[in-house]
């Protein structure tokens, strides 16, 4: 290594100081998924910015979702799925397949790639210490008037007991969260994973909350990244149509947790390697943050 370059790396680490300091001890919430989840060199990077994290003092807490995997071993199953209004309808055998893949291939994947880096995962669900309570989900039609659809095993957050989570903490490893909620007969159901993740957070009184997504984050009307928003210039952005169609709910979640009491809620370009520690730890930043 040069002078130049040993600099240069000497320059972004006094950067990340006040970071690290101001975040030791501090819970962060980050909901996995996108490019990040799927492209190797992303996962890699993920990962190690994950046990980086907790080298340093920080607290992270993962949960991931697993859609596009869900929907690529129902295909070769042979197994047809019906989408309402975005949702997926999910019958007994397709659960039992949700719970394979996010419970079972996915999760286990990520911990075994944050175990690879150094770090001390722990793969659960929402089972897993009676932690995240869940009721049915029923969609009431894209319009007034169209009958309630069964959604089947969907199901909506009823309640989060974050106790297995703050031994994991304690005892420093890194819980790997799959989003499978549990009701009071041990049904079990498929949970949004940008709503798993925004209930814990702020049941962890987390400090951020991170969702990486396959967007730059929130942009203007011109298509330009707005790096921070409070919460009423969002409220804004969607009654004016600047923020619109699928963005929308990872808004509101994004919102929710602000008004919640979480610091601040980070929308994160997945697509960028070690998006997760640029956004923390450095000025910059690489996606938008959303505060109270």
């Amino acid at each position: 290594m040069d002078t130049q370059t040993a600099h240069s790396v000497a320059h972004v680490l006094i950067e990340a100081l006040p970071y690290i300091q101001r975040f030791a001890g501090k819970t962060i919430v980050i909901k996995y998924g996108g490019n990040a989840m799927t492209e190797d060199h992303l996962k890699a990077s993920f990962a190690r910015d994950i046990v980086l994290l907790k080298q340093v003092g920080v607290n992270p807490v993962v949960v991931h979702g697993g859609g596009p995997q869900i929907g690529e071993l129902l295909k070769r199953l042979g197994k047809e799925t019906e989408f309402v209004n975005g949702l997926r309808v999910t019958d007994r055998e397709t659960m039992d397949v949700v719970q394979m893949v996010l419970g079972g291939l996915v999760n286990q994947e990520i911990v075994s790639l944050i175990n690879r880096f150094g770090g001390r995962a722990v793969g659960l669900t929402g089972k897993d210490g009676q932690m995240i309570r869940a009721t049915p989900l029923r969609d009431h039609g894209a319009s007034a008037g169209q009958p309630t659809v069964d959604l089947g095993h969907v199901g909506e957050v009823e309640g989060v007991d974050p106790a297995i989570v703050h031994t994991l903490d304690e005892g420093d490893f890194i819980p790997v969260i799959a989003p499978i909620g549990f009701d009071r007969d041990g049904k079990a159901y498929n949970i949004n994973a940008d709503t798993a993740a925004e209930k814990l957070a702020v049941v962890l009184d987390a400090e951020k909350l991170f969702l990486l997504t396959n967007t730059p984050g929130v942009l203007d009307d011109n298509g330009a990244l707005l790096p921070r928003l409070a919460a009423p210039e969002v409220d804004g952005m969607i009654r004016d149509g600047t923020i619109h169609g699928g963005m929308i709910p990872k808004i509101r979640c994004a919102l929710d947790a602000v008004r919640s009491g979480v610091n601040a809620t980070h929308i994160v370009d997945g697509r960028v390697e070690h998006a997760v520690l640029l956004e923390l730890l450095t000025d910059q930043g690489v996606g938008t943050l959303i505060s109270r």
